[in-house]
């Protein structure tokens, strides 16, 4: 073989396994946020109420697992008298669906400042930390929401079905499909430890799969040594 037939040879085993790493990456799943809008009917110490709140659910990786953080854009419920530092105390849940089940527990600080008499409630930020029990697509639907405070506790439920504010690909801990059920506790808190973690989303996805790409590249390239080898033998014999 001559060498000009071997360098058209090499050119184009380098530019398939390119192609190949790019056809990945094109087809990279990625992770799915929506802000939804959230009806709420609240039970509350003095009656029922209701209100409207855009809710946010974020997910960053951590570990073997994600770490949550639910949002509220506004406010809901009041209270009739003002709350003070520190008085007011919210969780709340969220539903897992798609190929997991179950519901996961997000809990926060209390109020850093008083709340006025008659105001809408703002929630602080909730999160908690879910650890895939399947391998699969999986959503997180905002649940129902409590607030204790002064010894009272309000809880509100969303009454419009809301669709999932997240849906992530995820896989089980174990590598394999395990079993499902049961609650999962956040362990919550106000400062979020995982800030510095990558977001889960298409960078995540790219990251993982441009790996993945790397790799056909090596592939590539030790096809590309092996074909030198092989004809460089073939001169000596020659």
């Amino acid at each position: 073989m001559s060498n000009r037939t071997y360098q058209k040879r090499t050119a184009a085993l380098a530019s398939a396994a390119a192609l190949a790493g790019s056809a990945v990456l094109l087809a990279a799943p990625a992770a799915h946020a929506e802000v939804v809008d959230v009806h709420y009917q609240c039970k509350t110490p003095i009656g029922d109420k209701s209100a409207v709140s855009p809710i946010d659910i974020k997910g960053v990786r951590s570990g073997d697992g994600y770490r949550l953080t639910m949002s509220w854009q506004k406010g809901v419920s009041s209270s009739p008298v003002e709350l003070g530092k520190g008085a007011m105390n919210p969780s709340a849940t969220v539903k897992l669906g798609g190929a997991d089940g179950g519901t996961l527990t997000v809990t926060g600080p209390a109020n850093q400042e008083a709340l006025p008499a008659n105001t809408p409630i703002k929630i602080n930020d909730l999160s908690g930390t879910y650890t895939p029990k399947k391998t699969g697509k999986v959503t997180f639907t905002a649940g129902v929401l409590t607030i204790k405070a002064l010894g009272t506790t309000t809880t509100c439920t969303p009454t419009n079905s809301p669709g999932p504010s997240l849906t992530l690909d995820v896989t089980a801990a174990s590598g394999e499909g395990g079993s499902s059920g049961g609650t999962q506790s956040g362990d919550g808190g106000g400062d979020d430890s995982g800030a510095g973690l990558p977001q889960t989303g298409p960078e995540d996805s790219a990251l993982a799969l441009g790996t993945l790409g790397g790799t056909v590249l090596l592939a590539g390239a030790a096809g590309a040594l092996w074909l030198t080898r092989r004809n460089q033998a073939a001169r000596v014999r020659r």
